[in-house]
Parts: C-alpha cells; structure tokens; sequence
C-alpha cells in the first residue's frame, strides 16, 4: 500500500505543470532560409560578409571600419505575412534584422528593423528609417492611418532587458501579419507594433541583416528559418496602400544615427 501511494504522489509530481518544462515551439512550416556553409541565395556587398563557424557573419575592426551602412539582402523572395526565427550574436556596436523593407542601390535599404545594439538601448524595439523607433523595447504601439499613436505598455524595459544574453547568442522572432508586428527575443514579447499609417505602412518586402558604421564590432546570424503564411489572421487589418505622394527615396531624412 505504501508503494502504491509512493508512486501515485510520484507521479503527480513529475506531471505537475509546475514543473513540467515548457514544449518547444512547432517548427512546422518553416524552412531553413541559410544553409550554414556559403552564402547562396545572399547578396551583400563585398569584403564585409562571410561565413563563419556556421554562421552569416558581418565584421568591422580598428583596421577594417565601416564608414557607411551596407545590408546582405536574402534574394528567396519579399515576404508579406510571415514569422522569421533566427539565433544572434553581437559584440560591439549596432545591427538589424531589416524586413517588409525596400531596396535601394549600394546594397542599402529602407523600412522596418528588428533592432539590436551592444548597449541593449534599442534591442528588442521596432525601428523605421523615417520616423525612428517606432515601438520601444517594451511597448505595444498603435499607429493609425494620420500617423496618431497610442502607446500601451508590454512591460518594464529594463526587466525585459534582463532576457537578453550580452554578447551571447539570442533566439530573435520576427512576426508580420496583416498591419501587426511583433519580436520576441528568447521566447519573450518585447515589442508589438499595429502600423496602419498612409504612406509609411509596408504590407512586404526584403529580408536583410544590417552592417552598421561607427566603432569596430561584429554580428552573426545562424538557423534561419522562414515560415510564410498563406492567409492573415482575421484580427489583423489590413495595410493601406501607399498613394502617389509618397516621400521620394532622395528626400528621406534617416533618423537614429543611420
């Protein structure tokens, strides 16, 4: 009797959601976007991209700096609604995960940035070229079609900075659908943007990592997996189309230190 009861207590134990370790998130439908070896499929500008222990690697040194932002652009396609999952590493200085993004030449682009810098100031924030950081680090932002914002809290940003491994490597996921965005930094919700302003709004475009001027540093990029989705979600809106009278790409004033 007393084993029986044993083991009852036991196995109650071990299945209690308490302590149960969290089931990893499906994989299903994603596919892999870099294949660990080469950059196939990757255009960036020459001399500051390459491969390195299986990993995109972007590098610029006290010898070597970089005096002008350069993108290595993913060529598979320009993704309207879909969730990108990818691991990164930074040591030093700022980078991006450039999306619904449009090129320019030189191997430059414009829009929406899944943001990072070694300071942790900006990561984990949605940042535009035009209008900057337009949900911080902790932020749930509303943008309607005039450009009027309500902003609601996602949590404390210094708390949510404590998820983030300085110099480590990070799980990044970036989530587009419909006018919604939203990043997630190793598993956690750290900022959400509802981007439904004329003339701004992006409904897709290029997939991009980002090499950033200023002082030396070094960014890495490793299992990159793109899942597109067919269909939005019914409670995301959608985008309005941008009319004639957009800003000209010569007329565009870069905010942030771009």
């Amino acid at each position: 009797m007393k084993l029986i009861f044993f083991l009852l207590v036991t196995t109650l134990y071990l299945t209690s959601p308490r302590i149960l370790a969290a089931a990893p998130e499906s994989e299903e439908g994603f596919v892999s976007i870099f294949n660990g070896r080469e950059l196939s499929g990757w255009d960036g500008k020459p001399g500051w991209w390459r491969v390195e222990d299986g990993a995109i690697t972007g590098e610029s040194t006290p010898e070597k700096r970089c005096l002008k932002h350069n993108y290595l652009i993913w060529r598979g396609g320009q993704p309207a609604d879909f969730e990108l999952r990818l691991r990164f590493r930074l040591q030093g200085g700022n980078s991006g995960i450039q999306f619904r993004s449009r090129e320019l030449p030189d191997w430059d682009t414009r829009g929406y940035q899944a943001d990072m810098d070694a300071e942790d100031q900006y990561t984990g924030g949605i940042y535009e070229h035009q209008r900057g950081l337009i949900a911080s680090r902790g932020q749930k932002v509303s943008i309607a079609r005039n450009g009027t914002r309500q902003v609601a809290s996602l949590g404390d940003p210094a708390e949510l900075r404590k998820h983030i491994k300085d110099g480590d490597w990070n799980d990044y996921r970036v989530v587009a659908r419909g006018s919604v965005m939203k990043l997630f930094i190793n598993g956690v919700l750290t900022a959400q943007a509802d981007d439904r302003q004329t003339n701004h709004a992006a409904s897709s475009g290029i997939l991009a990592f980002q090499m950033h001027p200023g002082p030396p540093m070094k960014v890495q990029f490793q299992d990159i997996r793109l899942k597109i989705f067919t269909n939005s979600a019914p409670e995301e809106s959608a985008i309005p189309a941008r009319e004639p009278s957009a800003t000209p790409v010569d007329q565009i004033k870069i905010a942030k230190d771009f």
